[in-house]
């Protein structure tokens, strides 16, 4: 067991956890945050990726950078709703709906890729759908007006875009994990460039460019060069264990920072969507697909 590599993930997922809380004190909307933010990350980890040489020995491939672009426009979406969400509803409802992405995951591989789907991860899969509900509050689905502004739709998409990031990047092994995520910045900063109101960095208190160059330096390119640097080290078993330690951070701080309390019917949809996403992730089923794909990588 590779205790650095274990430490460097948890802290890359505690801080990750905090995004919500520096996402909120920004004084700025989601697509102008996230503009900055690839921008950040992309002089971070690109400084990175020049400073330990890696950009010498990168070989480029054609296909694969086809596919790293339609990915970084998937995660870019995913930032941008997830952080819409946050603008509508409470961080721990975002992110317990945005951490539905392993179960979109299982989804797309039985449509796309005609991969079985059992009968208990069907199970889970409903499951999750309804602790969804449950957490949202089944007031907010009596109009599509009230139902729209409650940020489900955005946590949603989120999740189906951080979902589709996982599934499109299984198939990039070419590039090193630098050069995927240079590229997928790069692709952030040119997709939201045009979108955006520059207007509204004027009048920004110092506070809340802290928060800002936080959610960008910190957040993404400090995070992603932890994140990158230890699953390699890792199981795939201790990366989907550990990951959890994001939304425990976040609902943790958005408890005690923000004074969020979930009623009872909330809490409820909390563990019943967590409940679900653990059982997919470690059922006897997952498995065994686990082990195939780690004893083909060996092989």
């Amino acid at each position: 067991m590779n205790v650095a590599a274990m430490i460097k993930l948890c802290v890359a997922m505690a801080i990750f956890g905090s995004i919500g809380f520096f996402t909120i004190h920004t004084g700025i909307p989601a697509v102008e945050l996230v503009f900055v933010r690839c921008i950040c990350a992309t002089l971070f980890l690109g400084g990175m990726w020049f400073v330990t040489g890696g950009h010498k020995t990168e070989v480029w491939d054609k296909k694969e950078l086809g596919k790293t672009i339609i990915c970084g426009v998937f995660i870019v979406s995913n930032w941008v709703f997830l952080f819409k969400a946050f603008e509508q509803m409470s961080i721990s409802i975002a992110i317990s709906i945005y951490n539905l992405a392993p179960i979109f995951v299982l989804i797309f591989g039985a449509v796309l890729l005609a991969e079985k789907m059992g009968m208990y991860s069907i199970f889970a899969t409903l499951i999750c759908f309804v602790g969804s509900i449950f957490i949202v509050g089944i007031d907010n689905f009596t109009s599509l007006e009230d139902f729209f502004s409650s940020g489900f739709v955005w946590a949603l998409l989120s999740a189906i875009c951080y979902a589709l990031t996982m599934f499109t990047s299984k198939t990039i092994h070419g590039l090193s994990a630098y050069a995927l995520t240079f590229v997928q910045t790069i692709v952030g900063i040119i997709m939201l460039f045009p979108l955006c109101d520059f207007t509204v960095f004027s009048g920004l208190t110092t506070s809340n460019w802290i928060y800002i160059l936080g959610t960008g330096i910190i957040h993404t390119g400090f995070v992603y060069y932890l994140f990158f640097d230890s699953i390699r080290n890792l199981s795939t078993v201790v990366v989907s264990v550990l990951v959890f330690v994001d939304p425990v951070v976040a609902i943790l701080l958005d408890a005690i920072l923000l004074s969020f309390r979930p009623s009872l019917l909330q809490t409820f949809g909390i563990l019943l969507i967590f409940g679900s996403i653990l059982y997919t992730v470690f059922s006897p089923e997952q498995k065994v697909v686990v082990h195939e794909q780690e004893k083909g990588a060996s092989s």
